[in-house]
């Protein structure tokens, strides 16, 4: 986007859980009004206020707006180069926004993980926003940045060094530690409610390529794993991971986008590491059977309701310590088109769904910003979006690390 904006970045939602976290590390990384001009935005002036005083200064401007208010919306959205939200679940909260970012030019990035929602909203604007050279992007967080761009990674290494790309890549994720959302429940709650009431949107996101071009939904792949079961690729028992349906579309939407560089047969599956033996099989099924309950409940039954009673609400996150202290380590276990192997690595340095999260959004809007990007605009994802100039910032600024090691 060329056109001179006040901001380079507004992040929507400030004075939530994980509005403020992007706050935060945009304070700290890139005070005020210097390399990165940036505002923060909500509904309520005394909030933002408070969140201000609390994680940066005074000198940080404010914009007030609202979510189902178009006006506010467009005018918000016409003062800068990118706008990012946290602002969710986006199926109720976010279809204005992105609307009135596609009209005024402005591109966008939040940390949706909802399949159906996003769907609509490639549907919708995919088109307009390909045409008139806006970047609408979305899961730019823990899902599905180490994901889509891990892939981008080891698909372009694996080119680099043996002139062929993987033909297939298998996710684990062989360790992690952080806190859960009361936010990013909700999301999931929020997604998985319409899709009982809607067929459509059921059908979505079930679908292996339920985010694809409509051209091309389908390929190899199969659902997401549903159950516990042993794994050559990694030597051990694997179980369902719960952000599996979100990252192995948004992957697949990658490639389909890009044109196919990572080839029309490729296969994608993400699963998490429990171990080899007994006691591997076992801790597989100690931590499916809850995820299976979590994720089984029925939109408003009993079960559903105690469930809701012991999660954390939106607005509730982990503590200042869980979020420093926490981390992750994804496997990518590859196969070459010669059949030979090879392994690619990503890791986080904090936890991954509030503290690396907070790192990743607020690098992928500054890139959007400041960077030189490939033409390519529309509804899009992180690795088609920003490519290489997304993996820099992610290695040199967000904690991430990239490795791959042929065999």
């Amino acid at each position: 986007m060329s056109q001179a904006r006040e901001f380079d970045v507004v992040i929507w939602g400030a004075s939530g859980f994980t509005g403020r976290l992007v706050a935060e590390y945009l304070y700290k990384k890139y005070g005020v009004d210097q390399e990165v001009k940036w505002a923060m935005a909500g509904r309520n002036q005394t909030k933002l206020e408070r969140v201000r005083d609390q994680v940066a200064d005074r000198e940080v401007p404010l914009i007030l707006a609202d979510s189902h208010d178009e006006a506010s919306l467009l005018e918000m959205s016409g003062r800068t180069k990118v706008i990012c939200t946290t602002v969710g679940p986006y199926g109720k909260y976010g279809s204005k926004l992105v609307a009135a970012c596609v009209a005024q030019k402005t591109d966008y990035c939040d940390l949706c993980g909802e399949v159906p929602w996003m769907r609509q909203m490639i549907d919708q604007h995919h088109e307009t926003a390909r045409a008139n050279g806006t970047k609408i992007v979305h899961t730019c967080g823990f899902d599905s940045i180490p994901s889509d761009m891990g892939v981008y990674f080891v698909q372009k290494e694996a080119m680099a060094q043996t002139g062929q790309p993987a033909q297939e890549i298998n996710m684990r994720v062989r360790s992690f530690s952080g806190g859960v959302s009361g936010g990013t429940l909700a999301s999931l709650s929020d997604s998985v409610e319409k899709a009982y009431k809607d067929k459509e949107q059921f059908r979505t996101l079930i679908d292996p390529y339920g985010l694809n071009p409509t051209d091309y939904r389908s390929g190899p792949d199969g659902r997401d794993l549903q159950a516990v079961v042993y794994d050559e690729a990694s030597d051990g028992w694997i179980y369902p991971f719960i952000m599996a349906g979100i990252n192995t579309k948004v992957v697949r939407r990658s490639n389909a986008l890009a044109g196919f560089p990572y080839g029309r047969n490729f296969r994608y599956d993400e699963a998490t590491m429990s171990g080899p033996g007994v006691s591997g099989r076992l801790k597989g099924i100690a931590a499916a059977v809850p995820l299976g309950i979590v994720a089984g409940a029925k939109p408003g039954s009993l079960l559903k309701k105690t469930i809701d009673a012991v999660l954390p609400k939106p607005g509730e996150g982990p503590s200042q310590s869980a979020r420093e202290n926490g981390y992750y380590n994804l496997r990518f276990y590859t196969t070459l088109a010669d059949g030979s192997k090879a392994l690619g690595k990503v890791t986080g340095d904090m936890d991954p769904g509030y503290g690396s999260t907070a790192k990743m959004m607020g690098e992928a809007a500054v890139c959007l910003a400041q960077d030189e990007l490939p033409e390519t605009a529309g509804v899009l994802t992180p690795a088609v979006a920003m490519g290489d100039a997304l993996l820099h910032r992610l290695e040199t600024n967000a904690g991430l690390t990239f490795d791959y090691q042929a065999d």
